[in-house]
């Protein structure tokens, strides 16, 4: 039996792009994730819920009602857990402002560090030109990308098999793809931008599922990922230091067979 790893508390988490009703979302990797990983404060940066889906489709298995438990237990704890909706779960921003089973709902969030940076934090569509302008287009891309999330889940049972390491279509199209790429740097620059409005020394929005950290024109950029696909998150340590957490091997519920326990891989800035 493999040992158990620690349970790791940092000061501060951000997640993002959780998806939950749809079957692209990695529920019990998450799971796994929160069982081991705690924080004085965590936030929700949006999509947490796939509204748009729910609305076609009734998809919500136990794994995802537990996700939710484990958040609320969470927040009984003493933990502060903010949600801040995105476009897919935009029906939760009339209520922002209220707060629901000792979780905060806000449009946006100005977060201190540890060290006194200060970040704005935000899911980041409403800067998507996509969803701004042409929001059907966004509805259509959204279908295109589940039916890529299938494709790669079925590519991967392959790789596994085979003994290979998982493989993100999704992510390589993003690197690689010259409009993908001039979308995503479009929509990051635009971000960096509003952090500069609002005074803040960076910024840590979701959205485009795409995990980054670094600093473009003085200030620092961070998305903490998504939960289809790349399981990632930002955690800051309790002396201000901020990594990205990536939720690396397999776990059993992925694989349908006994895995060894996950760990923890830290990118530094």
């Amino acid at each position: 039996m493999p040992e158990r790893p620690p349970l790791r508390r940092f000061r501060t988490l951000f997640l993002s792009d959780f998806h939950l009703g749809t079957r692209g979302c990695r529920a019990e990797r998450l799971l796994d994730f929160l069982r081991y990983n705690d924080a004085d404060t965590i936030y929700l940066i949006g999509d947490i819920v796939d509204g748009w889906r729910l609305r076609k489709v009734w998809y919500w298995p136990q794994s995802h009602s537990d996700v939710v438990q484990k958040l609320l237990r969470k927040a009984r704890k003493g933990a502060r857990v903010v949600y801040i909706p995105g476009n897919h779960d935009e029906f939760l921003r009339d209520f922002a402002g209220l707060k629901f089973g000792g979780v905060e709902l806000v449009d946006r969030a100005m977060h201190v560090t540890a060290d006194g940076t200060r970040l704005l934090v935000l899911h980041g569509d409403e800067f998507d030109t996509v969803v701004r302008n042409a929001p059907w287009l966004s509805h259509l891309g959204d279908g295109v990308y589940r039916g890529a999330i299938m494709v790669n889940a079925g590519l991967n049972i392959i790789r596994r098999r085979l003994g290979l390491t998982y493989w993100s279509m999704s992510a390589w199209a993003k690197n690689n793809v010259k409009n993908a790429v001039k979308i995503i740097s479009d929509f990051e620059e635009a971000l960096v931008s509003e952090a500069q409005r609002e005074g803040a020394d960076g910024v840590v929005c979701g959205h485009i599922h795409h995990a980054a950290d670094r600093i473009d024109f003085g200030i620092r950029y961070l998305n903490p990922g998504d939960w289809v696909e790349s399981c990632s998150a930002i955690g800051e340590h309790h002396d201000g230091r901020i990594e990205i957490l990536r939720w690396t091997s397999w776990p059993a519920a992925d694989s349908g067979a006994d895995a060894s326990l996950p760990e923890i891989e830290e990118v530094a800035a």
